[in-house]
């Protein structure tokens, strides 16, 4: 069994994809620094021009905006709004959306916006979440897939030079190096959209055919160019914080939980979906032995909001949250019993990190809070 090594900065472990240390043993917390080295003045100034380039080629729509109507989605399109560009926002329909999620998507589309809501075949969709979980452990892979590609598709069908995205997670996470710059490419989809490395195309079998598939596929970077589709980041050009943009998209009318937060830390974030996006990051706990929660406090703790302290304070205070409800929610949408679901997370949890003790508790050794009910 691994000891897991966590970050002296903020809360995440080693096993967190894509973070690295330094050699004070903190992780990709260093973003912070880089962040405060950035010429942001110059970075505006590089949209402005970006949005002079893209309406002087008079196309119908100047930009896709992929939208959930979520906080980030919410503050992209205010922001395209407010430098003059005219959008086309485009939702991959979940089909776990919540009544909040669809108050928050018509006071986005209220702002001035032209709107696609796709839904793919629900049969498809059903018998594809239930395969991936099986097979890799995430629910969300079909999500990740579609919410990609879908709005790849409308801009290259439909004509539209630039696709803008919200934070780019390969800088704002840790990742490559290289990925960190304004472009969304291949590789990029490939290392940091959520589909442990997979295409459509990997998930073709007798039970769905390519065509099933067809809604999940994303276009190559070849047809991207000859599509003179060009896919940005908005937080590579406009400092990206969640706290912040949710202010800027509460001001336009996006409302937040009231209570206690669907999963992790913020009552923003994850508001729009029922169950799956909070079972994909429950399962974390399974596969790295940490969940949401860390991810979204390690954010504060980096934007100077909380210290390490109160962190560990408000983990040891929530304790694992698994979340029965939504658990319950995905059984029946599936088809299948809870029994069946804990039999198929249980082979994802890690065995590097994950040790059954006398009493038959699994148990991760040396964990971050010594005192941890591991009931």
């Amino acid at each position: 069994m691994t000891s897991l090594r966590y970050c002296s900065r903020c809360v995440l472990p080693s096993t967190r994809p894509g973070l690295s240390f330094d050699d004070h043993g903190n992780c990709n917390c260093a973003t912070g620094k880089v962040k405060a080295s950035i010429d942001w003045t110059a970075r505006e100034s590089a949209f402005r021009d970006l949005v002079a380039a893209t309406s002087a080629k008079g196309a119908s729509y100047d930009c896709v905006i992929p939208v959930s109507g979520g906080k980030d989605s919410t503050w992209q399109t205010i922001m395209c709004l407010e430098y003059g560009l005219k959008p086309l926002c485009v939702t991959w329909r979940t089909p776990a959306r919540s009544p909040l999620g669809q108050a928050n998507l018509d006071t986005l589309i209220g702002l001035g916006v032209d709107h696609i809501d796709f839904s793919i075949n629900p049969v498809v969709e059903r018998r594809f979440m239930l395969k991936t979980l099986e097979r890799l452990g995430s629910p969300a892979i079909p999500m990740h897939l579609a919410l990609f590609a879908i709005p790849l598709a409308v801009a290259r069908r439909f004509g539209i030079p630039l696709v803008v995205w919200g934070e780019n997670s390969a800088f704002e996470y840790g990742g490559d190096d290289a990925l960190h710059g304004p472009r969304m490419t291949r590789n990029w989809l490939l290392k940091h959209g959520v589909t442990n490395g997979t295409t459509a195309e990997d998930w073709v079998d007798d039970d769905l055919t390519a065509r099933d598939l067809e809604p999940y596929r994303w276009p190559t970077d070849v047809e991207l160019e000859e599509g003179a589709v060009q896919a940005v980041f908005l937080g590579h050009f406009f400092e990206w914080d969640p706290v912040r943009s949710f202010e800027v998209a509460k001001g336009r009318g996006f409302r937040a939980l009231e209570g206690k937060p669907k999963t992790g830390y913020y009552r923003f974030a994850d508001v729009d979906d029922e169950f799956i996006i909070t079972i994909h990051h429950w399962l974390k706990w399974y596969k790295f032995g940490f969940t949401r929660l860390w991810d979204n406090l390690s954010l504060e703790i980096r934007n100077g909001r909380l210290s390490r302290e109160e962190a560990i304070s408000i983990i040891a205070d929530r304790g694992e949250e698994r979340p029965d409800p939504e658990i319950d929610r995905f059984c029946s949408y599936t088809g299948i019993t809870r029994d069946r679901f804990f039999q198929m997370i249980e082979k994802f949890r890690n065995p590097r990190i994950w040790n059954k003790d006398q009493a038959g508790r699994w148990t991760i050794g040396d964990f971050l809070i010594t005192d941890w009910n591991w009931s």
